[in-house]
């Protein structure tokens, strides 16, 4: 008789006592889908409790400033006072201005006077001449028989300048071989500086636009008549007419300039009748 082992079977009773656990099984809740508006208010709450972004800091970028150009005259003034040495005046043959200053220009070099003499310049005009009917513009010497130079005065400058071929002695001079006085930077800007000479506007016929024309001048002058220049470089000086050109309205007076009487151009409507 074979013997059962008592692991193999077990009896009714210890299977009806034995104790069943039931599976869990995972609860399944439906997801429910939220309406669409809430959805856009919860995100609009949500947005609205944010803090703002600061905004950027402004800088102020200050404006460029405006050049007013400076007028030629005081232009000119302003560029003397940082040159070297001072302007004088030397007196020549006349029509000798333009050979003195190549000779004058030559000895600098030669003599190795840069250091001392740095600019000679004869003072011209465009002036239009009009002859056999042609009109040509041509530049005559302001201050004929008459040298401008800046330099330092020192004896050794003075010798190079004073005897310089066409120079015949520097104008300003109180006694022989005196040192003679520098022109002002008035006077300088006077004879140097550039000038603008504005056009008359000269109204058309029927409206049209205006013309630049010069201003056309009485001739109301005779050869020989005191006349007071009333513009320009010699104003209120007192001229002497010694040629009229009623074609460019212009007249030659005689000037006294540095102690001597000088031929000056004027225009008729820089002089007027003493």
């Amino acid at each position: 008789m074979t013997t059962n082992s008592p692991f193999e079977y077990q009896s009714a009773e210890s299977l009806a006592t034995e104790e069943v656990v039931p599976e869990t099984v995972a609860e399944i809740v439906p997801v429910v889908a939220e309406p669409a508006e809430a959805v856009l208010e919860e995100v609009a709450t949500e947005v609205a409790e944010q803090p703002a972004e600061q905004p950027a800091e402004q800088v102020d970028t200050p404006a460029a400033e405006v050049e007013v150009p400076l007028d030629p005259v005081a232009e000119f003034m302003e560029s003397m006072k940082t040159k070297e040495g001072k302007w004088y005046v030397l007196q020549s043959y006349s029509g000798m201005e333009k050979r003195v200053k190549a000779n004058l220009e030559s000895r600098i070099h030669t003599m190795n006077m840069e250091d001392e003499i740095f600019q000679v310049e004869v003072p011209t005009d465009m002036v239009v001449e009009v002859k056999n009917g042609v009109r040509k513009n041509v530049l005559k010497n302001r201050f004929p028989g008459y040298v401008l130079v800046r330099m330092y005065m020192t004896d050794e400058s003075w010798g190079v300048v004073r005897h310089t071929p066409g120079v015949t002695k520097f104008a300003g001079a109180v006694a022989h071989n005196a040192q003679p006085m520098p022109l002002t930077l008035e006077e300088v800007a006077d004879i140097l500086a550039p000038r603008l000479e504005a056009p008359v506007a000269v109204a058309t016929k029927g409206g049209g636009k205006a013309k630049s024309a010069k201003s056309v001048a009485v001739l109301d002058f005779n050869v020989g008549d005191s006349v007071t220049v009333i513009d320009g470089p010699f104003a209120t000086l007192q001229a002497t007419i010694s040629e009229i050109n009623a074609d460019t309205q212009k007249i030659i007076g005689l000037v006294e300039i540095f102690g001597r009487e000088t031929p000056v151009e004027l225009s008729f409507s820089q002089i007027a009748k003493s």
